[in-house]
């Protein structure tokens, strides 16, 4: 005899209450947003701050920079720099005094969709991608190269999380061996891929040129895209310790004259290419980016510019690079801490997992950082979605676990209120005399459900029970689940096709336009 078919198990409360969750808020009331303030988090006291600041000047002024290219040269000397009997550049304290004075500040980082527009000064608080990972980690843990493919998809997937607020260049398309094929074509991918701000590199000026051209061509024209720079140039100006290099000069100072945002990266390794003491790295790298905060002036007074002191950290042991360490949250966050003694936008790393694949080990790495990192304040936080391997590595599934990851970080920024009303007093009251000794129904821990507390997208909460009756999945057997629904249905579509139509009859492009519609194969 067949078994009467059992009926349909109702809806609990808390199942409508996570189906309620699951539907978009609007973002009046979501309970964290790009932006939100900080600082809390303080590692340097205001008197080591200025000792470093001082340290700064002196190596400035004292030690310099070796290699300025013959056009950096003549635009440092003019503006106050002078050569020292060993070739290197020399900054004057008071000219280095008078840039401060005189930077860029207060300025917004377009998005293609105002919606994304970012507002990183003070001591507001984004999270976005970058890097230049040359593999891929599959779901499977193995490795491969990175293609331009993945680049794209990448950006994909970025456009759709809402806690990673800027895309930057995360994989190096190792398909395209031709260095202006590689620099345009990242370009290409990445603001075909997001509305997002995106961040993108050149190691040569006629590969920026060609760029503008068809950054010019999607924003409407020079003045439209002037007026709304949607990209900003990752340069690494500076090869520590204390050296130019020459090409990124370059691209930098036609990036400054074509109206891009530029990054000024040092991307001194301590106990390697910036001294192992902590605080000799910060200096070091603080006089590097003060170094690059001048030539940017010297060009053009108050261009955009982020103050990038990534100061990453060396396992001593072995020399390798230790993106997961405590010692790099604690650089990282001073770096943020630096960056607001000047008021400048800052930008520094966060999330550089040294694990190779999404484990225990990654979360743990990653969420110390973010957590220390956004704590203090830091207001452009790069690497911090994807990375593996101190940034040999690139997982399409940690990128949806860490948009978890900050987003718990960033409800640690926002903190705790403690107006009137969250002190809930009358609730109290009414629930202890008049109600059920409890405040699960209460109207006001339904009207918080939503604008106080945060909920993980991939992180699982259920009971055990329940978590075996759904298939027992670990979370980066959910992250491959929502890539791969994400890469089959969001294809994002804001570049006319027109307009795209006449970029590739100018330009080398080479991601198939089958990667970039349903139905079309999503690797090369």
């Amino acid at each position: 005899m067949a078994e009467a078919p059992h009926p349909a198990r109702r809806p609990s409360g808390r199942d409508l209450r996570r189906a309620q969750r699951a539907a978009p808020l609007p973002d009046n009331i979501r309970p964290v947003s790009p932006g939100l303030s900080s600082g809390n988090y303080r590692p340097l006291t205001d008197a080591a701050v200025e000792k470093i600041h001082q340290t700064a000047l002196r190596l400035l002024a004292e030690v310099g920079l070796a290699d300025a290219p013959p056009s950096g040269v003549e635009i440092l000397t003019r503006a106050g720099c002078t050569v020292s009997e060993h070739g290197r550049m020399l900054f004057p304290r008071a000219l280095v005094e008078d840039t401060l004075a005189k930077a860029g500040r207060h300025f917004v980082l377009h998005g293609q969709d105002k919606r994304y527009d970012l507002e990183p000064w003070g001591k507001k608080v984004h999270f976005g991608t970058a890097g230049a990972a040359v593999n891929m980690v599959d779901s499977d843990g193995k490795y491969r190269e990175s293609l331009l493919t993945d680049l794209y998809n990448i950006g994909r997937i970025v456009d759709v999380m809402e806690h990673i607020h800027f895309f930057q260049r995360a994989v190096v398309p190792r398909d395209l061996p031709d260095p202006f094929q590689m620099d345009f074509n990242t370009c290409y991918a990445s603001v075909m891929s997001t509305t997002k701000h995106v961040g993108s590199s050149w190691v040569d000026p006629k590969h920026l040129e060609a760029s503008f051209e068809m950054l010019h061509m999607i924003a409407g024209g020079e003045k439209q895209w002037r007026e709304r720079p949607f990209v900003s140039q990752s340069n690494c100006f500076v090869v520590p310790p204390m050296k130019f290099a020459v090409d990124a000069c370059r691209c930098l100072e036609l990036a400054v004259t074509g109206g891009m945002p530029v990054l000024l990266l040092s991307a001194g390794q301590a106990g390697a290419t910036a001294p192992a003491a902590l605080a000799g790295a910060l200096a070091q790298e603080v006089a590097e980016v003060l170094a690059g905060l001048v030539y940017v002036n010297a060009i053009k007074p108050g261009h955009p510019a982020i103050f990038g002191t990534w100061c990453f950290v060396s396992d001593l042991r072995t020399g390798a690079m230790s993106g997961g360490s405590p010692e790099q949250a604690l650089l990282s966050a001073a770096a943020g801490q630096m960056a607001h003694f000047y008021d400048l936008t800052g930008g520094t790393a966060s999330g550089m997992t040294d694990s190779k694949v999404p484990d225990g080990q990654a979360g743990a790495e990653k969420g110390l950082n973010h957590a220390l990192v956004g704590n203090a304040g830091a207001n452009m936080i790069y690497e911090a979605a994807g990375m593996h391997a101190s940034l040999l590595g690139y997982s399409l599934e940690s990128l949806v676990i860490d948009n978890d990851i900050i987003g718990a970080a960033m409800r640690t920024i926002k903190g705790i209120d403690v107006s009137d009303e969250k002190l809930s007093f009358e609730t109290i009251k009414d629930v202890c005399i008049n109600g059920p000794g409890h405040y699960l129904g209460s109207d006001q821990t339904l009207q918080l459900m939503q604008t106080d507390y945060l909920y993980p997208s991939i992180g699982d909460r259920r009971s055990p029970n329940d978590w075996t009756e759904r298939g027992a999945t670990d979370i980066e057997e959910r992250a491959a689940e929502r890539v791969k629904e994400i890469l089959a249905t969001h294809y994002p579509s804001h570049v006319p096709e027109s307009i795209d139509d006449a970029i590739r009859a100018k330009f080398p492009v080479k991601l198939p336009k089958s990667a970039m519609r349903a139905g079309g194969s999503s690797q090369s």
